[in-house]
């Protein structure tokens, strides 16, 4: 019987990445989605594309060998397919994993295979398998009494995924563009005894933090600085943001105080980080990505959070008393991300700041206590978008 992985979530990362790499190591996929529309799509359509966008051109991998099944009206299907499964992945986003907790849950107990399944959640967020796991262990998704056990049936490691994808061709149907350069960082320790799934593209590792963290810290800092500031001068993509020598300095600034954090707090050389800015720059920067800025910048209230790409390394930092002055700009034009057509979050983000006082703004918005060294050089950055958007 061959390989099969069970992968929630059939969105662009989920097709374009996840199943693309599994697919290339052997792996039978089976979609889990609650979208009728991407379910009937993957069920009638045999085989799928994925253009992998680079410096040195395109390359085109075909998708085969897949099943889809929508689990809002066949969660049995979904139970008994994981139940004989490998390997369960989700790229759902880190809101919805508490919704595909349960019948993961079930499938697991159901389980009676020697060998654990490994699940791995590849997720924007820090932890998230760790998240995923608290939600699949509480009472309601897993009887108590075989918590004790769950570990003979489920292996959980935490992953970090790096892959842009880009704003997709609007008849694109089923088809992916996408970068070709990818990370994809998983823990082995979870799998000591019985063996890590044999997958080519994960690069297998002891310590997940430091990868987590440069990624976070680097990609989605740099990314994202690019995107606000792009956005309030009236940039389109990321490549004409950083195309801006202010912007493109700005943007250096940021991971110049990132990268302080990265190689004073894990160890990594000065020289090895600042290979890898430039390297992030340069992807970043791809005009063949066409990366829209309000794409990249949409949901502003999670990447102004405690634990994300500015408000994170800039606790750090301030922590000890290190520079975070390129951070606080990048978190002031965040904070003026609002009301962007098709983002939920930003409009939620122009009611917050239109109703609540500032400092209450930054314990709700970023996570952050008073007694905080970062918490008092924010407020003032709230009060300045809040005068100028009255």
């Amino acid at each position: 019987m061959g390989l099969k992985a069970v992968h929630f979530g059939g969105g662009n990362i989920g097709r374009g990445f996840v199943a693309e790499k599994l697919h290339l190591a052997g792996y039978e996929m089976v979609f889990v989605d609650v979208m009728d529309s991407i379910i009937e799509q993957l069920q009638k359509t045999k085989e799928y594309t994925v253009t992998e966008i680079g410096g040195e051109g395109e390359k085109v991998n075909k998708i085969t060998n897949y099943r889809a099944i929508n689990s809002k009206t066949h969660e049995k299907d979904v139970i008994d397919e994981i139940a004989s499964a490998d390997l369960v992945t989700c790229a759902v986003g880190p809101n919805i994993l508490k919704f595909i907790a349960p019948v993961i849950g079930k499938a697991i107990d159901q389980r009676t295979a020697p060998k654990p399944i490994a699940v791995i959640a590849c997720e924007n967020a820090i932890g998230a398998t760790d998240t995923l796991a608290g939600f699949i262990k509480d009472s309601k998704n897993t009887p108590q009494d075989r918590l004790s056990s769950i570990n003979d049936r489920a292996s959980f490691a935490n992953s970090a995924i790096d892959r842009i994808v880009p704003g997709q061709d609007p008849n694109a149907g089923l088809n992916v563009k996408i970068e070709s350069f990818y990370e994809w960082v998983v823990d082995k320790t979870p799998f000591a005894k019985e063996g890590h799934p044999e997958v080519s593209a994960i690069k297998w590792v002891d310590d997940l933090n430091p990868y987590i963290e440069r990624k976070l810290f680097t990609v989605n800092t740099g990314h994202a600085a690019a995107a606000y500031y792009g956005h309030a001068r009236g940039k389109r993509t990321i490549h004409d943001a950083l195309q801006d020598s202010e912007i493109n300095k700005i943007v250096y600034d940021c991971l110049s105080e990132t990268s302080h954090l990265i190689v004073k707090k894990h160890g990594i050389s000065t020289e090895e980080q600042k290979a890898y800015v430039e390297k992030i720059v340069k992807r970043i920067s791809n005009p063949y990505l066409e990366d829209v800025v309000e794409r990249v910048g949409r949901a502003p209230l999670r990447k102004l959070s405690r634990k994300e790409r500015f408000v994170g390394p800039a606790s750090q930092l301030a922590e000890s008393g290190d520079k975070v002055d390129a951070l606080l700009g990048a978190i002031e034009q965040a904070f003026a991300f609002l009301d962007v057509k098709d983002d939920e979050e930003s409009a939620e983000l122009s009611k917050i700041l239109k109703s609540t006082e500032a400092k209450e703004v930054v314990g709700k918005v970023c996570g952050l206590e008073e007694s905080h060294p970062l918490f008092s050089k924010i407020v003032p950055i709230v009060e300045k978008v809040q005068k100028n958007t009255k």
